[in-house]
């Protein structure tokens, strides 16, 4: 039954996808204005800009699901702990979560991610300039999750390669209606090769007594084990949070400290600040900037009549600066006290149980640079900014540095805890 939503929601109606991959924030913030909840025919469906009602929607796993088979992350990469709900969920998810808690990520990780990320940053130093998306960013989030999924053999590049087919995968069925679009069928089509040589290493991984795919494969304490495909599927989701997102989480956050050279030299004096930084940047720009569910019954989310079976995206990039939680929301403040209300790692039930180490691969890797780089700042004359209506963080990120200068350790100030802004304004 045709419910007229273009003409009930106008401000939607004139938004493409185009507009959401290049600057998005202009368009939110009129969405958010006027129609926080509107239906955009350009995504066949009904976009949410408004922090509270992301919340409701995302926290709300009854009524706003992810199990629908038009979730494009299961399209790609088969049923997983990010496109079920309930006890299936659970299932799934419990089995990959429990080496992700905070305090076991920290015993974990710490030391592998701080050698790591001095051991990129220290090849790069002599030559005064680099890439650091490709260059630090997306190589310690490939080590990680190679470490994380205890594939040691594998070849850094191609797990690189793995995951960016995925992503492209997800990113071509998401960015537009699901109308079987050739792009889609493409990019499926090509994923299915990453897929079977991910499955291969996953294989072996799982002989190997003590590694993560044969924990999860055994189960315990009451919780049944996965299958050999359930245990690649979230394997490769595991991609997807602890690659492509953090790659983009430490671009971006590179991005906006350099870009303010007093801050810069602010953090390399009092690394301290750090974390506050890299909170206020996941709120500005988060790397994954919308969510999927689906409705299961008829709803008014917001005022705007949502059906049963309509396509529900959350923008969270859109939550993240609504004025109704944070002042000012357009301008970079990581003195605000409130930087830990974003929703950059989502909410509820999917909430992302990585986020304590996403955090951690940033703070090692911004302060690498800091301490590797005397004097980086942004290349002139390579402007970098976030793009992609899915998967948000720059292209490139070009940056010079003294490369004959003497390095010497900067003074760390006292740290705390992820989201907590710095005193001192």
């Amino acid at each position: 039954m045709a419910r007229d939503l273009p003409a009930r929601f106008p401000v939607g109606a004139a938004v493409t996808v185009a507009d959401l991959e290049g600057d998005p924030h202009p368009h939110l913030a009129r969405l958010r204005a006027a129609e926080p909840v509107s239906w955009l025919p350009a995504l066949g469906g009904w976009l949410v800009t408004s922090h509270a009602l992301a919340v409701r929607v995302m926290r709300d796993a009854a009524a706003f699901t992810v199990d629908d088979p038009r979730f494009s992350t299961a399209r790609v990469v088969g049923p997983s702990m990010l496109s079920l709900d309930g006890p299936a969920h659970a299932r799934h998810r419990d089995a990959f979560a429990r080496p992700f808690r905070p305090a076991r990520t920290r015993e974990r990780f710490a030391a592998f991610v701080e050698a790591e990320a001095g051991r990129l940053a220290g090849a790069l130093a002599p030559a005064g300039r680099a890439e650091l998306r490709g260059d630090l960013a997306g190589p310690l989030a490939v080590a990680v999750v190679a470490e994380a999924l205890d594939l040691p053999e594998v070849d850094a590049a191609a797990v690189r390669s793995w995951y960016a087919t995925f992503v492209d995968a997800v990113s071509a069925l998401t960015g537009a209606p699901d109308d079987g679009a050739a792009d889609g069928a493409a990019a499926l089509e090509r994923s299915g090769a990453a897929y079977a040589a991910l499955r291969e290493a996953v294989a072996e991984a799982m002989a190997r007594p003590g590694s993560l795919p044969a924990e999860a494969a055994r189960g315990g304490a009451g919780r049944a084990g996965l299958d050999a495909a359930e245990v690649v599927a979230n394997a490769a989701v595991l991609m997807f949070g602890g690659i492509d997102t953090t790659e983009g989480l430490i671009s971006n956050a590179a991005l906006h400290l350099l870009s303010d050279p007093a801050l810069a030299a602010a953090v390399r004096d009092d690394r301290g600040l750090l974390p506050a930084v890299i909170e206020e940047s996941l709120r500005m720009e988060p790397p994954a900037a919308v969510v999927d569910r689906y409705a299961v019954r008829d709803a008014d989310l917001g005022g705007a009549p949502v059906r049963a079976g309509d396509l529900v995206r959350v923008s969270i990039t859109g939550a993240n600066r609504d004025p109704a939680v944070f002042a000012d929301p357009d301008r970079f403040d990581p003195y605000r006290a409130d930087a830990g209300e974003h929703l950059a790692f989502a909410h509820g039930p999917h909430f992302c149980f990585g986020a304590t180490l996403a955090r951690m691969e940033a703070r090692a890797a911004l302060g690498a640079v800091l301490d590797r780089f005397p004097g980086v700042r942004l290349a002139p004359g390579r402007p970098a900014r976030p793009r992609g209506p899915v998967f948000r963080k720059p292209d490139r990120l070009d940056v010079r540095w003294d490369a004959s200068a003497q390095v010497t350790t900067p003074p760390r100030g006292p740290g705390g805890p992820p989201g907590m802004a710095p005193s001192g304004r």
